[in-house]
């Protein structure tokens, strides 16, 4: 999986992609982030993206820089690739959604990363293909955003979890009917006055896996 993440703060990725499972991802080859500076399109004074937006009290991106830099990628890539702009509405991330959009982006898409509350209309209307939202909040950049995003897909790729069971039993998986996941134990058995429950200590399959669907919210 390839993704081309347009963004004003590419640094911002660095620690968090350089980490844990989208670090195992991108080391055996199955996802490539590659970054674009937006200002690196802009014809302004020290390139600058943005502007202030009509009837409004606030900066928002403009659409000249980000059009450019997705006729850029186009051309790169010898095609027309879906685009994916974070948005504070529109479409809220859910599991199933994750899993839908992994079949969908599987190959290769763009990503947008606005700053502010939103970009110039324009570009939506020309070349979204997909807003998505992670809830229905603003943030200052959607760089955060993009991460939750990419790192909801990455971890479903086949063999990028060091054991794939790990996908089976998990909150808003299939096998627990999208429901949370039931309440998790370790070692010590009893901690603090709180112990773990008889059943799961009973190596009676059947009854731990009444026990976990019972379980389940």
């Amino acid at each position: 999986m390839k993704s081309h993440i347009i963004t004003i703060f590419p640094e911002s990725f660095d620690s968090y992609f350089k980490s844990s499972i989208v670090w195992n991802a991108i080391n055996k080859g199955l996802f490539e982030p590659v970054f674009y500076k937006l200002n690196d399109f802009s014809d302004r004074p020290q390139n600058r993206v943005d502007d202030k937006a009509y009837w409004m009290h606030w900066q928002v991106i403009s659409a000249e820089p980000i059009s450019k830099c997705i006729d850029f990628i186009f051309e790169k890539v010898w095609k027309k690739i879906p685009v994916i702009y974070m948005t504070p509405s529109w479409d809220l991330l859910c599991q199933g959604k994750v899993e839908n959009y992994l079949e969908i982006l599987w190959e290769e898409f763009i990503i947008i990363c606005g700053h502010y509350e939103w970009i110039d209309s324009r570009i939506v209307d020309l070349y979204v293909d997909y807003e998505i939202s992670i809830w229905e909040y603003v943030l200052s950049s959607w760089e955060i955003s993009a991460m939750v995003f990419l790192d909801s897909m990455v971890r479903n790729i086949s063999w990028v979890l060091w054991n794939s069971k790990s996908l089976m039993e998990e909150s808003f998986s299939k096998d627990f009917f999208w429901k949370k996941e039931h309440p998790i134990y370790t070692r010590p058995q009893e901690f603090k006055g709180k112990k773990v429950p008889e059943v799961l200590m009973s190596w009676n399959h059947k009854k731990i896996e009444e026990w976990k669907y019972n379980n389940l919210k």
